[in-house]
């Protein structure tokens, strides 16, 4: 059997699961299929001609280099095709975005038949993914007197790929789809359990939601076949918890329309809303398709006669409805006026979705062909030695007078891309920025690579300083679906010039190690900004931004970042910190205090949390800095004492050192020059030459919440309150109960000590408290599995050195073998401890899971429906979030304890403490 037969195999196979054949993306089938249709009597010709036209990947894939070259011969009249003209040639190459394509058009516009030339310049000048490569020859040809190569460069100066683009339309209709109430997640849009099959656009897509409400999208399609379905979060925001590109495209696959008639499963402009907005990080993932997001505000707070917020017995705002936006209403999207209409009745001003910049995604189908098309068009201006005609819309900037910059102001300002020189911007300015480091996440990586391929990208942009692929979303189960995936994965990212968890050629011992933690340690400056494929990308040095497949595609490719600068919410804090209290009690506090403070608003949402942190070195404050994810922050940035940043870096160092040892730099050195880097800015920081990073002292935030540690004396705990009367009330982030609540006799399914949100002292507590309750009683029983996974593999080699594994180990009824991974995801779990393998395992929600229907106890950040737990029929999976002693105490009686049982088990533990600075750490006189 050939490699034809085994597609058409595969088809058959599909198509019993009501699938499409799957988008071409190698040379060895298309070359297959080429030949097919050059042989006039082959029986597969019809179906091999629709395959090659209609259903091979664009970019740098190998398929779209042979079909490059096909269309080229037939263009040159090599081959001849009553199906494919020359004329229908060009247009197929006109849709392929770049790599290969623009290569062969740049053979065809340099070369020697002028009315080929001629046609190729014009397909040409409609591009915009063009890499080095492509424009040193049109340099090149440009000084060599070519008058093609002059003509398309004057085209990209003046920017005619965008400006003859049809401009938007002026409005647009849509019927609502109510997609669920309260915070929608962008698990539901895209579960994470369904992980394996992203790259897989079509198949993927029968994951969202469900399949019912499928059905009544289509229906609602069916019924209004001249509308767009609007889908919304009702009495939420809609793509909390992480960007998702995968949520977006499915989104788009279902309820927006294709990019091009010529790329299978590539959908774009779609539209989602939320009461509360979208959340600001799927709302870039929206920007990179040209989609619409829109922020309802269609329920409002009761306010009584003095203006003040009326509430229930609960103490929760009471809420009225504005308008109905109820499922399969018909609505007007007016963007010439940028307000929401039904009928002729105005609804809202939704100005905020349609600024310059985002008009320009919609009219050029996403952001990325606004990215390339201005280095493009600057790059043509800087040829022809004139100033960049005014195509785009200016940059937004903010610049006041005598007010000081906040920490992000800071960074954005010192890395910001086309700035004049004494230019001061403040926040709500639009920037481009240098990006220093890029992290691509396991589950999401193949995605990125289908983006990086897609836009023609073949290596690393030379201003990253370093690059990280992932294996921790798929670390704890190497199944078959993993073994396929992620060996392909880690050898495109290797080639591209990413530092990469597996080695492609077996030679270093796989590193599962959770993405976040190893970010964290090679981010090597606080002036830094990260962007990560994950929600948590969230630093305690630098300011990280977690972002969706295809912006970190953008970022690798590129070296650049281009959004607003954020507004910042100060936090500090007084007091002094109970010894029973655990540093995680004080991150839940931190969002508990500030919705109290705020009397339920959450500032936090889509602005920059810095944390005035001081003392806590970088593996502590990250505990911090991760949780602002669930905060909805956009980011996060903390303000160290010098002292401890130069500890935490040198921390960084010697991680970094260690993945040295194991064999992972490449030829490019990226490990060595990090350490070298840090060096520098460690002397920088001794020698009083650059400080570590403050904001002034005038400057100005949007809030200032002050965290009072003297009023934090129980353990705090996030529960998902899944059997709240109020829908949009369950699983939120921001219920957060002390220990009393429960009463000392919740039960506990299942204890988890893991994922990003614990460091090597979580791992210490864990066996402290285990030797002191043998200590006292003999032994160790667990009434409730516990479940332990170390986020790094230099953790447990620390916990080896200092005598802790060992400990954990004798009290293991399970411990991971790197030499024998599990193949398939554990369904059922013993009253026991289960040491696993470094990485996210439950919190992923992709591999492990609790057993449907358990109450789970988790240091984790996830408490989302159906993510670490599913619901049985006889209950509500839950996902409850405390610190590690509690976690682990209530895995050991089987219930949540009470204050005075929780005392008595950390008494004379080590736990995570903080003392705030003393200084007060801004810069003055700026």
């Amino acid at each position: 059997m050939n490699i034809y037969q085994d597609y058409i195999q595969e088809i058959e196979e599909r198509k019993a699961q009501g699938l499409h054949p799957k988008p071409i993306d190698g040379a060895e089938l298309l070359s297959e299929i080429i030949a097919q249709i050059k042989d006039r009597n082959n029986e597969y010709r019809a179906d091999s001609l629709k395959f090659f036209i209609y259903n091979t990947l664009p970019g740098t894939t190998s398929a779209a280099g042979v079909k490059a070259q096909f269309l080229k011969e037939i263009i040159l009249g090599e081959s001849v095709l009553e199906e494919i003209t020359p004329a229908f040639a060009f247009e197929l190459l006109s849709h392929m975005k770049g790599g290969p394509s623009i290569e062969v058009l740049l053979d065809l516009a340099l070369g020697n038949d002028a009315a080929i030339a001629k046609e190729a310049a014009n397909v040409l000048k409609t591009q915009v993914f063009l890499y080095e490569a492509d424009t040193d020859r049109l340099k090149a040809a440009f000084h060599n007197g070519n008058e093609i190569a002059k003509e398309i460069i004057e085209s990209y100066a003046q920017a005619d790929f965008f400006t003859k683009l049809p401009e938007a339309a002026e409005e647009i209709k849509v019927v609502t789809y109510i997609a669920g109430e309260g915070d929608i997640s962008t698990d539901l849009l895209s579960p994470g359990n369904q992980a394996h099959s992203r790259s897989d656009r079509e198949l993927h897509g029968l994951c969202m939601m469900t399949p019912e409400a499928q059905k009544e999208i289509q229906a609602l399609q069916a019924q209004h076949p001249d509308k767009s379905v609007m889908l919304i979060a009702e009495k939420g925001t809609m793509g909390v918890g992480s960007s998702r590109m995968s949520g977006v495209n499915n989104v788009a696959l279902w309820t927006g329309k294709q990019a091009s008639p010529y790329i299978p499963f590539v959908n774009i402009a779609p539209i989602v809303a939320g009461t509360n907005g979208i959340s600001p990080i799927f709302l870039t993932t929206v920007d990179v398709t040209g989609g619409i997001g829109i922020d309802l505000q269609n329920w409002v707070k009761v306010l009584d006669a003095d203006g003040n917020v009326v509430r229930n017995e609960s103490g929760e705002p009471i809420l009225e409805e504005k308008y109905s936006v109820a499922t399969g209403t018909v609505l007007t999207i007016n963007i010439k006026e940028k307000k929401l209409y039904n009928g002729d009745q105005e609804l809202k001003d939704i100005s905020k979705s349609f600024t310059p910049q985002k008009m320009e995604f919609i009219k050029a189908g996403g952001s990325y062909a606004i990215v390339f098309g201005k280095k493009l068009q600057t790059w043509a201006s800087g040829i022809l030695g004139i100033e960049i005609p005014l195509v785009y819309a200016p940059s937004k900037e903010i610049t006041k007078e005598g007010v000081g910059l906040t920490a992000v102001e800071k960074i954005f300002n010192k890395n910001a891309v086309g700035l004049p020189q004494g230019k001061v911007l403040h926040a709500g300015s639009d920037v481009r920025v240098e990006v220093n480091i890029v992290g691509s996440q396991d589950t999401t990586g193949l995605m990125t690579a289908q983006e990086l391929e897609s836009m023609a990208a073949t290596v690393i942009s030379p201003i990253v300083d370093g690059a990280y692929q992932s294996g921790c979303h798929t670390a704890s189960v190497w199944d078959k679906k993993a073994q396929a995936n992620i060996p392909r994965l880690m050898k495109f990212m290797n080639d591209f010039g990413l530092i990469t968890a597996r080695d492609p050629k077996g030679e270093y011992h796989a590193m599962t190690d959770v993405i976040h933690k190893v970010l964290n340690d090679i981010t090597i400056d606080e002036w830094a900004i990260i962007i990560g494929g994950d929600s948590h990308t969230r630093m305690s040095k630098g300011v990280a931004f977690g972002a969706d497949s295809g912006t970190v595609a953008l970022a690798l490719a590129t070296g650049e970042a281009s959004m607003p600068i954020p507004e910042s919410v100060k936090v500090t804090f007084k007091g002094d910190m109970k010894h029973h209290m655990d540093f995680r009690d004080v991150v839940h506090a931190t969002q508990l205090q500030m919705l109290q403070q705020f009397g339920g608003e959450n500032v936090f949402q889509g602005r920059i949390i810095e944390v005035h942190i001081g003392t806590l070195p970088a593996d502590q404050a990250f505990t911090f800095t991760d949780w602002t994810a669930e905060m909805k922050a956009k980011a996060s940035i903390c303000i160290s004492e010098d002292d401890t940043l130069i500890e935490s870096l040198e921390i960084a160092k010697s991680r970094i050192q260690i993945m040295i040892d194991k064999g992972m730099d490449n030829h490019n050195q990226v490990l060595q020059g990090l350490i070298n880097k840090a060096n520098k800015r460690i002397t920088e920081i001794k020698s009083g030459e650059k400080p570590a990073l403050t904001p002034d002292s005038n400057a100005s935030y949007y809030a200032e919440v002050v965290v009072d540690l003297d009023i934090i004396v129980e353990p705090m705990i996030a529960d998902p309150d899944v059997n709240n009367e109020d829908v949009s009330k369950r699983y939120t982030h921001d219920t957060i109960r002390d220990l009393t609540y429960y009463g000392g006799d919740k039960k506990v399914d299942l204890g988890f000590v893991g994922s990003c949100m614990v460091h090597k002292g979580d791992l210490k507590i864990v066996s402290q408290m285990l030797r002191n309750i043998e200590k006292r009683d003999g032994k160790v029983e667990f009434l409730a599995p516990l479940v332990v996974a170390a986020p790094t593999y230099n953790i447990i080699d620390e916990l080896k050195a200092e005598g802790d594994w060992e400990l954990l180990e004798k009290y293991s009824g399970f411990e991971f073998d790197d030499n024998a991974p599990k193949g398939a995801a554990r369904v059922e779990y013993k009253n026991m401890m289960y040491l696993e393998r470094p990485g996210c395992n439950l919190c992923m929600g992709n591999q492990e899971k609790a057993e449907k229907g358990d109450t789970v106890l988790a240091t984790s950040t996830r408490l989302f429906q159906g993510r670490v737990v599913e619901d049985s029929e006889r209950k509500k999976g839950e996902s409850l979030l405390a610190s590690t002693p509690v976690v682990v105490l209530s895995a050991i009686i089987g219930r949540i304890p009470n204050i005075e049982e929780y005392k008595a088990a950390v008494e004379g533990i080590d736990l995570t403490t903080f003392v705030p600075s003393i200084k007060e750490l801004v810069t003055v006189g700026h």
